[in-house]
């Protein structure tokens, strides 16, 4: 009697997931697209699809665009249009439930159906609708939750500036005011995609894991950790991007977060550095002068990445060849744009660690402004002992422990945070003994009774 063998899944490292991006963001056929790419794939995709693509164009904007370009223009054939901006969920780690984790397994099932894509033969766009700001953080997030789950690098791009950015041959008859039919069809899972990309999630143990005793970037420890926030929250107050100390140091902190500053031996540049004028329109700068600051120099602003001693790292001391890079903001937003630098264009092993400061400023054995302990002093999952950091003031910390608030502590003694991992792994290949999984990962759709994500750019 044959014995039942669950299929062959790949486990991918982060330097297996990544791309890397043409000089020219015109030459791209997945990864970083222009344009002028896209014009040619929407005007004829059935001749100028890029090889290896057999089915469809599936565009998903953040957002709508401007007046008169609000979406770009399907033909609901083989070109189909629609506005997708729902990339994460309330998940829990076993320690901590945060409220923008990636989604889980089904809910991007979900996502597949509804718009009837079949990842091995389609072709997914992420696009901004309008460039920027929380548009950018979420074209990092579709790209990062698709990837996630196994879509091949050559069935996923995402478009360089909004749609007030597409010019050269583009016309107002590019454009449309009406989305695409939704379909609701199942045509595939993310079950059928035999690699495990799970490594592009770091955790807060993984995170824990690779950092440095001291408070510097180590050039030679195969790691490379990039805060995308802004030098005022880096420094909890103590500089700015501006240069100065801030008057009031709790100004940087935010989602009523027991501190502020950040984990040990991270370096510092703000995701708005990465894009054209600061993000607006949504243009990436060209891929030498991002590389130049992986390398650790400054640009002619005189940014570029700085230690915890709010000093330039300089040449030759910030990204080391062979080494991972780490990234992190807020609530992993900024840290999506960072993470399609590092890991799209430049094509640098990466993860990203997605519940970020809002989930590791919360791992601190203080107290809230109700008087409840956060974290005891002895559970094994403080963050505060391995961070620079200034603690808020007492009224303004929000409670962790409350079942209406997120993040909130689920466990202070928990055996594992993994439990996220765990689930995703066995949502795509189930144990074969299904009395031991670690199920529970998934965490229902995002927010319950519990206040949203903050307002972006600010919040992210």
């Amino acid at each position: 009697m044959e014995e039942d063998t669950a299929p062959s899944i790949e486990i991918n490292s982060p330097a297996k997931i990544v791309q890397e991006s043409a000089a020219s963001y015109d030459d791209n056929v997945n990864g970083l697209v222009t344009g002028k790419t896209l014009k040619r794939w929407k005007d004829n995709w059935e001749r100028e699809r890029p090889a290896g693509i057999t089915g469809k164009l599936v565009i998903f904007q953040q957002v709508q665009g401007v007046a008169g370009k609000r979406l770009i223009k399907p033909d609901n054939r083989n070109v189909f249009s629609y506005v997708e901006s729902d990339w994460r969920e309330s998940r829990s780690n076993g320690v901590i439930e945060v409220e923008g984790i990636v989604l889980s397994g089904a809910r991007v099932d979900q996502l597949l159906r509804r718009y009837a894509i079949d990842p091995s033969k389609d072709l997914i766009l992420c696009a901004q609708g309008v460039g920027g700001g929380s548009n950018a953080m979420n074209l990092g997030r579709c790209w990062y939750t698709l990837r996630y789950w196994g879509v091949d690098q050559a069935h996923l791009a995402i478009l360089d500036g909004g749609n007030d950015y597409l010019s050269g041959e583009w016309t107002a008859d590019d454009f449309t005011d009406t989305a695409s039919p939704v379909i609701n069809r199942a045509l595939a899972s993310v079950k059928d995609l035999p690699v495990d990309n799970t490594a592009l999630h770091a955790t807060f143990v993984d995170l824990i894991n690779v950092l440095p005793v001291t408070d510097r970037n180590d050039p030679s420890d195969g790691v490379f950790i990039w805060d995308g926030r802004s030098l005022d929250q880096y420094s909890a107050g103590e500089t700015s991007e501006a240069g100065t100390p801030l008057a009031d140091y709790t100004r940087s902190f935010q989602n009523g977060g027991s501190r502020q500053g950040h984990p040990r031996g991270a370096a510092q540049l703000n995701w708005t550095n990465l894009m054209v004028n600061g993000g607006t329109g949504g243009l990436f700068k060209p891929k030498a002068e991002l590389r130049a600051y992986l390398d650790g120099q400054v640009d002619a602003a005189g940014k570029g990445f700085v230690d915890g001693s709010y000093q330039h790292l300089g040449a030759g001391n910030a990204y080391r060849p062979g080494d991972t890079v780490y990234i992190y903001c807020e609530t992993a937003a900024r840290a999506a744009v960072a993470q399609l630098v590092s890991a799209v264009i430049l094509g640098l092993p990466t993860r990203l660690y997605d519940g970020s400061m809002i989930e590791w400023n919360s791992l601190t054995a203080t107290t809230d402004k109700d008087g409840n302990r956060i974290l005891p002093n002895d559970s094994p999952w403080r963050t505060d002992e391995l961070s620079f950091y200034k603690l808020n003031q007492p009224a303004n910390i929000a409670s962790r422990t409350s079942e209406s608030v997120r993040p909130r502590i689920v466990d202070a003694y928990a055996a594992s945070a993994d439990l996220i991992i765990k689930a995703d792994k066995a949502y795509k290949q189930p144990p074969v003994d299904d009395g031991g999984s670690g199920g529970g990962g998934g965490g229902g759709s995002g927010g319950g009774s519990g206040p949203g994500l903050p307002p972006n750019p600010c919040g992210g």
